[in-house]
């Protein structure tokens, strides 16, 4: 077999690359070394690192032991690490630095866990995993004879993941070796032949959205550079210059933000030219492409203007991978106007995950939808409009949760993503909204929810936005302004700017967002208008509990931490209790 590099990491300042011989080599080290401690076909081993090489030699050296990996998130809470290691009964725990060893060290010690933790980092005082492997599988004694090795079947478990879910306890979902290799052998056909030679992973690849491009990138022949640090990407992207990445609509969402306000604070005549381009850009799609008039125009703006955007993701970028959630249509066709094709797929954990996806092909993507159905899988529509799916990749179940499994299928064996969607033209998936998300105002109007965010936040001062309104008789929201370009417009306004609690207080900002409310509530149907917000003075993270590991906003957990500023924005109105006739009728407070 022909060596080659197949990962790029950075180390020092440097990146250095890892060749694929190392790789077979240190993973099946890790195979013979598991195998000699003791664990059998079946156990569980669980991983907790951050993007780098490592976490393939632990992945395959893992899953050839006929293990079963559980790759975890690195910045858990105490409570869901320990529930984790005990729902899924792990009987090794590896760490990648310390920060995720010692975020583990209170989760385990006092339980047996704790003698079966190690760290790949090397730490004074801590268990080494490279003294692991010296103990286990010494260089000098391995033949990769392959003898000691169990066989493995594609209906055998190979993984469990953990879904960090909006709500309650996480899942461990079930996807055996068939749901995983069956899916992204159907998801490489959309790169393969189409130019791709290095590609930039920094989504957390203990799920599965960034770990099964990380498969194909793999099975492709594409060296992947791992970005441990997501807050330096734009450098990693400059440094790397890959042809291709994969990211969640928020990233996509902050880095179009990024480009606007530097487009605004541009002198007057470059700053025309800007917003020319992006008026071009708002309007591509192929057929307008093809007009020789459009052509001419587009080829000035992309030697003016989106250029420069493309050299702000290191120059080479071809195409850019999006999931986890909707993608706005308007941030679609201003990336492929600019060069940078955006492919956006749809799919769950509990499917492995690709459910649509849209391809490179004529006729592969279709703007506001997810694209066509995945060869293989098979979908229908609810009498609700309930995206139902059935095919290879749709998960063994949830481990250890038997009447869980059972309710998320129906009577026919289709599993219930939860999503509410429509065919559009008999061939593309479009995603509305989740299922359980849409509310229902005390008039009996439905409202979805996620179809209004997306919407609203297409305005550079929002940055995320909660809208509510169950069984109350108008919808509110709860907004996170975009603080870099809110300090952006202080500054042309010539209003101080006195840190961001100060700011969503002041009466010229909230007057200006309610501006951007009003001209986007014109588009929205009556019931779905906005009538009253509320501006927060910090940021949502994954940290600090506002959002999931695939940046969606938790939604239960905001409502209840939020619950007193949610209610002051309904003093006065007239409130529906489900289930009753009564109406409680509650003092009148002034709203933004």
């Amino acid at each position: 077999m022909p060596d080659r590099n197949v990962f790029g990491y950075r180390r020092n300042g440097i990146w250095l690359n890892i060749s694929l011989h190392e790789y077979i080599s240190k993973a099946g080290r890790i195979t013979e070394a598991l195998i000699a401690f003791g664990l059998r076909p079946g156990d569980r081993v669980a991983t907790i690192t951050r993007n780098i090489p490592e976490w393939n030699f632990l992945d395959i050296g893992i899953m050839q032991a006929g293990c079963v990996h559980v790759p975890v998130y690195p910045s858990l809470s105490y409570e869901n690490y320990r529930y984790i290691f005990n729902d899924a009964d792990v009987k090794l725990i590896i760490t990648g630095c310390r920060d995720a060893y010692e975020r583990i060290e209170t989760a385990v010690d006092g339980t047996p866990w704790s003698q079966c933790a190690y760290a790949i980092e090397q730490l004074a005082g801590v268990p080494s995993w490279d003294a692991f492997l010296d103990k286990y599988a010494p260089l000098e004694l391995l033949d990769f004879s392959h003898a000691a090795w169990p066989e493995v079947d594609e209906s055998d478990l190979a993984t469990l993941i953990y879904t960090s879910g909006t709500t309650g306890q996480p899942k461990g979902v079930m996807l055996s070796h068939r749901n995983i290799v069956t899916n992204f052998l159907a998801v490489s056909s959309v790169l393969k032949g189409h130019g791709v030679n290095r590609a930039l992973s920094f989504l957390p690849l203990c799920h599965i959205y960034e770990r099964t491009l990380n498969y194909v990138y793999q099975y492709l022949g594409i060296q992947v550079f791992y970005a441990e640090n997501f807050d330096r990407v734009r450098d990693y992207l400059c440094e790397v210059k890959p042809e291709m990445f994969c990211a969640v609509p928020r990233v996509i969402e902050k880095a179009y933000s990024t480009l606007l306000r530097k487009g605004k604070n541009l002198p007057f005549f470059r700053k025309a030219v800007f917003f020319k381009a992006l008026n071009l850009a708002l309007k591509y799609d192929k057929d307008l492409a093809e007009k020789r008039s459009y052509r001419l125009q587009m080829l000035l703006a992309d030697r003016l203007v989106f250029c420069k955007w493309r050299e702000a993701f290191g120059g080479n970028i071809k195409y850019i991978v999006s999931g986890g959630a909707p993608l706005n249509e308007k941030l679609a066709r201003i990336f492929w106007a600019a060069g940078m094709k955006i492919i956006e797929g749809y799919g769950l954990t509990e499917t492995s995950p690709v459910i649509a996806t849209g391809t490179l092909e004529p006729g592969g993507v279709k703007f506001g939808t997810v694209g066509p159905v995945l060869p293989g899988v098979e979908i229908k529509l609810s009498v609700d409009g309930e995206v139902l799916c059935k095919g290879p990749g749709v998960m063994m179940g949830y481990f250890n949760k038997p009447g869980l499994t059972s309710a998320a299928f129906d009577n026919e064996g289709w599993f219930k993503t939860g999503d509410v969607g429509e065919i559009i033209d008999g061939k593309y998936l479009k995603i509305s909204d989740r299922k359980k998300e849409i509310f229902k105002t005390s008039s009996g109007k439905y409202v979805a929810p996620q179809v209004i965010e997306k919407r609203m936040k297409e305005s550079p001062f929002i940055e995320s936005m909660l809208v509510v309104g169950e069984y109350r008789n108008y919808v509110s929201a709860l907004i996170v302004p975009n603080f870099d370009y809110l300090r952006s417009w202080c500054r042309a306004k010539e209003i101080e700017y006195r840190g961001n609690e100060e700011m969503v207080k002041h009466d010229r900002v909230i007057g200006r967002i309610q501006r951007e409310i009003n001209t986007l509530n014109a588009e929205l149907d009556r019931s779905s208008q906005i009538k009253r917000f509320r501006l927060l003075g910090r940021e949502w993270t994954v940290e600090t509990g506002e959002l999931s590991y695939t940046l969606k906003v938790r939604r239960t957990h905001l409502q209840q931490k939020f619950a007193g500023i949610i209610e002051s924005m309904y003093q006065g109105c007239v409130e529906y209790h489900p289930g009753s006739k009564k109406k409680i009728k509650k003092k009148k407070n002034r709203h933004n």
